[in-house]
């Protein structure tokens, strides 16, 4: 496949107005994701607060990344593997708590699950909070409370002219130490030098041995211009502004129209070949589902066919040592959904509706039997499969009737 990573903004990208992730678009991520691509939320927000949305989209189960604190730092969501992590200088601290205080600007920065701040009621920053499911300590002595190394800290205040002033001073002042930019008109974000999106993607690019053309990023905001310029592909959404629509190569809709999925759907689901999908990592992927507990591996796929094969062991077995039905049926599901998966357009979902099987002979414990799955019916609302189970020796085992219902995604 051309595309191995996808590279997702949170906030007006993946998420919709109301921070939600729609079916349309959690159906199309999940299947994405089955078919071999890993995708990476690279997002402003905190670690913790990226963690529930990355689990919504199953990326525990899929080798997701996540890329938090604009870049500072990156986790495997499987392995919950710290991969890298910059961190502020806590001696840079007083100098920064000054020129907010003489400004009378809010301050904050997080600390495992908690948002620490000078000011708990400032909406700006009752809004952040929420955002990334933290709750809130309020220090009023801010320098002297944080003595450990922030990975961002934030300056907060609606005076527009006041914040562009500041901005340039601490630009100049702490260039060399401290990176400083604009993320929101009331948000003067504070990282450690050359954290950003686009280098910390890079880093995991690197570790991950990709080059530019595997992956394909899609934003909305100015900071993620970078990633989406080093992306193979780089989309911005249509709520974004012009400023970063002219740095990328397509606009897609906004996300109160499921652009992510629509994009996602046009440039990668729409190209992938059943002779593309990497089976190996779906099997692998699977070892903790049922069709791992049973030890179920697909060895074959095509448009029209699917083989997969499964031990007859303990866990496949009857107590009087021969292959259970039940084991069968499952081996004959696995492969007829993962069959019309493949064959689904990219505005559909395949559901189970109805299998029927008829044994005819038995498989006995130590041997490994092969299912072959073959589409007998391709129609609007519904696929038929014919899946034949035989021994190692090709002796038919089973012959069963799988039923597949099509949706549209709403």
């Amino acid at each position: 496949m051309k595309y191995q990573l996808l590279v997702l903004d949170v906030d007006g990208t993946l998420l919709n107005d109301r921070k939600e992730i729609t079916p349309y678009t959690l159906a199309t991520l999940i299947k994405v994701q089955q078919m071999g691509i890993r995708i990476v939320l690279a997002s402003g927000r905190s670690t913790h607060g990226l963690r529930p949305v990355a689990r919504v989209l199953e990326m525990d189960k899929y080798n997701g990344f996540i890329l938090s604190y604009n870049g500072g730092q990156i986790f495997n969501m499987q392995t919950d593997e710290l991969l890298f992590e910059r961190r502020m200088n806590p001696k840079d601290i007083p100098y920064i708590v000054k020129q907010a205080d003489s400004r009378d600007f809010a301050i904050l920065t997080y600390h495992r699950d908690t948002l620490i701040t000078n000011r708990a009621d400032d909406s700006h920053v009752q809004e952040e909070a929420a955002r990334n499911n933290m709750k809130i300590t309020e220090a009023k002595d801010f320098a002297s409370f944080v003595t450990f190394s922030p990975c961002k800290c934030m300056l907060v205040s609606d005076d527009s002219e006041a914040m562009s002033d500041l901005h340039a001073k601490l630009k100049k002042r702490l260039s060399g130490s401290l990176d400083v930019f604009r993320s929101e008109p009331y948000f003067l974000e504070i990282v450690p030098p050359q954290i950003n999106k686009a280098d910390t993607l890079g880093v995991l690019m690197e570790r991950l041995q990709l080059v530019s053309e595997a992956v394909m990023a899609i934003g909305d905001g100015v900071c993620d211009i970078g990633m989406i310029q080093m992306a193979g592909l780089g989309i911005a959404m249509g709520n974004a502004s012009e400023t970063v629509k002219r740095c990328t190569d397509y606009t897609t809709a906004t996300n109160e129209e499921d652009g992510v999925a629509k994009a996602v759907e046009e440039h990668i689901i729409s190209k992938i070949r059943p002779a593309d999908v990497p089976l190996e990592q779906m099997n692998l992927r699977a070892r903790h589902a049922l069709m791992g507990n049973l030890g179920i591996q697909y060895t074959y796929a095509s448009e029209d066919r699917v083989e997969a094969t499964m031990p007859v062991d303990e866990r496949t077995r009857q107590p009087f040592g021969i292959l259970h039905g039940g084991a069968t049926l499952a081996l004959a599901e696995t492969v007829a959904g993962f069959g019309s998966m493949i064959l689904c357009r990219p505005d559909e979902i395949i559901v189970g509706m109805q299998v029927s099987g008829n044994h005819v002979s038995s498989a006995r414990e130590g041997d490994t039997v092969r299912a072959v799955g073959t589409i007998i019916h391709k129609g609007r609302s519904s696929h038929v499969w014919n899946v034949d189970v035989f021994t190692s020796t090709d002796k038919l085992v089973s012959s069963i009737r799988v039923v597949n219902s099509v949706l549209k995604k709403k």
